[in-house]
Protein backbone atom coordinates (compact mmCIF):
# COMPACT_ATOMS: atom_id res chain seq x y z
CA UNK A 1 0.00 0.00 0.00
CA UNK A 2 1.25 3.46 -0.90
CA UNK A 3 0.84 5.95 1.94
CA UNK A 4 0.09 9.43 0.63
CA UNK A 5 -0.73 12.86 2.01
CA UNK A 6 -2.26 15.88 0.30
CA UNK A 7 -1.24 19.33 1.54
CA UNK A 8 -3.23 22.33 0.30
CA UNK A 9 -1.59 25.76 0.48
CA UNK A 10 -4.34 28.37 0.55
CA UNK A 11 -4.75 31.39 2.82
CA UNK A 12 -8.46 31.68 2.08
CA UNK A 13 -9.31 27.99 2.40
CA UNK A 14 -7.28 27.75 5.63
CA UNK A 15 -9.22 30.74 7.00
CA UNK A 16 -12.57 29.20 6.04
CA UNK A 17 -13.38 31.87 3.44
CA UNK A 18 -14.24 29.08 1.00
CA UNK A 19 -14.03 25.32 0.84
CA UNK A 20 -11.00 23.90 -0.90
CA UNK A 21 -11.87 21.86 -4.01
CA UNK A 22 -8.49 20.66 -5.28
CA UNK A 23 -7.56 18.74 -2.12
CA UNK A 24 -10.60 16.41 -2.11
CA UNK A 25 -10.12 15.80 -5.84
CA UNK A 26 -6.49 14.80 -5.22
CA UNK A 27 -7.44 12.54 -2.30
CA UNK A 28 -10.05 10.77 -4.44
CA UNK A 29 -7.62 10.43 -7.36
CA UNK A 30 -4.84 9.04 -5.18
CA UNK A 31 -7.25 6.55 -3.64
CA UNK A 32 -8.21 5.41 -7.15
CA UNK A 33 -4.51 4.86 -7.77
CA UNK A 34 -4.42 2.53 -4.76
CA UNK A 35 -3.06 4.93 -2.15
CA UNK A 36 -4.02 5.08 1.49
CA UNK A 37 -4.66 8.79 2.06
CA UNK A 38 -6.52 10.79 4.72
CA UNK A 39 -8.40 14.01 4.11
CA UNK A 40 -6.29 16.96 2.88
CA UNK A 41 -4.22 19.05 5.27
CA UNK A 42 -5.13 22.69 4.53
CA UNK A 43 -2.62 25.33 5.64
CA UNK A 44 -1.95 29.00 4.83
CA UNK A 45 0.67 29.84 2.21
CA UNK A 46 4.25 30.23 3.36
CA UNK A 47 5.98 28.69 6.36
CA UNK A 48 3.01 26.47 7.39
CA UNK A 49 3.52 24.60 4.09
CA UNK A 50 7.11 23.83 5.04
CA UNK A 51 6.03 22.60 8.47
CA UNK A 52 3.35 20.36 6.93
CA UNK A 53 5.88 18.97 4.44
CA UNK A 54 8.40 18.19 7.18
CA UNK A 55 5.70 16.45 9.22
CA UNK A 56 4.62 14.32 6.25
CA UNK A 57 8.20 13.21 5.59
CA UNK A 58 8.77 12.50 9.30
CA UNK A 59 5.54 10.46 9.31
CA UNK A 60 7.04 8.22 6.61
CA UNK A 61 4.66 9.07 3.78
CA UNK A 62 5.59 7.46 0.47
CA UNK A 63 4.09 10.35 -1.51
CA UNK A 64 3.19 13.94 -0.67
CA UNK A 65 1.25 15.99 -3.18
CA UNK A 66 0.86 19.70 -2.58
CA UNK A 67 -1.79 21.89 -4.16
CA UNK A 68 -1.33 25.63 -4.46
CA UNK A 69 1.38 28.20 -3.96
CA UNK A 70 3.26 27.35 -7.16
CA UNK A 71 2.72 30.56 -9.12
CA UNK A 72 4.64 33.82 -9.33
CA UNK A 73 2.65 35.80 -6.76
CA UNK A 74 4.95 36.93 -3.91
CA UNK A 75 2.98 34.74 -1.46
CA UNK A 76 3.50 31.62 -3.63
CA UNK A 77 6.36 29.95 -1.76
CA UNK A 78 5.52 26.24 -1.97
CA UNK A 79 8.33 25.40 -4.45
CA UNK A 80 10.89 27.31 -2.38
CA UNK A 81 9.87 25.52 0.83
CA UNK A 82 9.82 22.20 -1.03
CA UNK A 83 13.29 22.72 -2.52
CA UNK A 84 14.72 23.35 0.96
CA UNK A 85 13.43 19.93 2.07
CA UNK A 86 14.40 17.85 -0.98
CA UNK A 87 17.48 15.66 -1.17
CA UNK A 88 17.21 15.80 -4.96
CA UNK A 89 14.80 16.96 -7.64
CA UNK A 90 13.10 14.92 -10.35
CA UNK A 91 12.59 17.66 -12.96
CA UNK A 92 10.95 15.35 -15.50
CA UNK A 93 7.81 15.00 -13.37
CA UNK A 94 7.30 18.75 -12.98
CA UNK A 95 8.07 19.32 -16.66
CA UNK A 96 5.58 16.62 -17.68
CA UNK A 97 2.84 18.18 -15.53
CA UNK A 98 3.43 21.63 -17.05
CA UNK A 99 3.55 20.17 -20.58
CA UNK A 100 0.33 18.21 -20.00
CA UNK A 101 -1.46 21.41 -18.96
CA UNK A 102 0.13 24.01 -21.22
CA UNK A 103 -1.92 23.44 -24.39
CA UNK A 104 -5.22 23.79 -22.50
CA UNK A 105 -4.10 26.52 -20.09
CA UNK A 106 -1.18 28.62 -21.38
CA UNK A 107 -0.60 30.11 -17.92
CA UNK A 108 0.46 26.63 -16.75
CA UNK A 109 3.90 27.65 -18.02
CA UNK A 110 4.05 30.06 -15.06
CA UNK A 111 3.90 27.24 -12.51
CA UNK A 112 7.11 26.87 -10.53
CA UNK A 113 6.06 23.49 -9.11
CA UNK A 114 8.80 20.99 -8.29
CA UNK A 115 9.03 17.27 -7.83
CA UNK A 116 11.70 15.45 -5.92
CA UNK A 117 12.65 13.16 -3.08
CA UNK A 118 13.06 13.92 0.61
CA UNK A 119 14.40 10.86 2.38
CA UNK A 120 12.26 8.13 0.79
CA UNK A 121 9.26 10.39 0.16
CA UNK A 122 8.26 11.54 -3.31
CA UNK A 123 7.08 15.16 -3.12
CA UNK A 124 5.15 16.72 -6.02
CA UNK A 125 3.90 20.33 -6.21
CA UNK A 126 0.73 20.98 -8.19
CA UNK A 127 -1.14 24.20 -8.96
CA UNK A 128 -4.08 24.98 -6.69
CA UNK A 129 -6.82 24.60 -9.30
CA UNK A 130 -8.97 21.54 -9.90
CA UNK A 131 -7.63 21.47 -13.46
CA UNK A 132 -4.08 21.44 -12.12
CA UNK A 133 -5.02 18.62 -9.77
CA UNK A 134 -6.53 16.56 -12.60
CA UNK A 135 -3.53 17.17 -14.84
CA UNK A 136 -1.15 16.22 -12.04
CA UNK A 137 -3.03 12.97 -11.40
CA UNK A 138 -3.00 12.19 -15.14
CA UNK A 139 0.80 12.45 -15.16
CA UNK A 140 1.35 10.69 -11.82
CA UNK A 141 -1.02 7.79 -12.50
CA UNK A 142 1.23 5.80 -14.84
CA UNK A 143 4.44 6.40 -12.86
CA UNK A 144 3.49 6.57 -9.19
CA UNK A 145 3.70 2.87 -8.29
CA UNK A 146 7.05 2.49 -10.10
CA UNK A 147 8.48 5.60 -8.43
CA UNK A 148 7.49 4.42 -4.95
CA UNK A 149 8.87 0.95 -5.70
CA UNK A 150 12.19 2.52 -6.69
CA UNK A 151 12.28 4.64 -3.51
CA UNK A 152 11.71 1.47 -1.50
CA UNK A 153 14.78 -0.07 -3.16
CA UNK A 154 13.06 -2.00 -5.95
CA UNK A 155 14.90 -3.18 -9.04
CA UNK A 156 14.57 -1.36 -12.35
Amino acid sequence: MIRARVIVASNRAAAGVYADTSGPLLVAGLRELGCEVAEPVVVPDGDPVGAALRTAVADGMDVVVTSGGTGINPSDRTPDLTRALLDYEIPGIAEAIRAHSRDKVPSAALSRGLAGVAGRTLVVNLPGSTGGARDGLAVLGPILRHAVDQLRGGDH
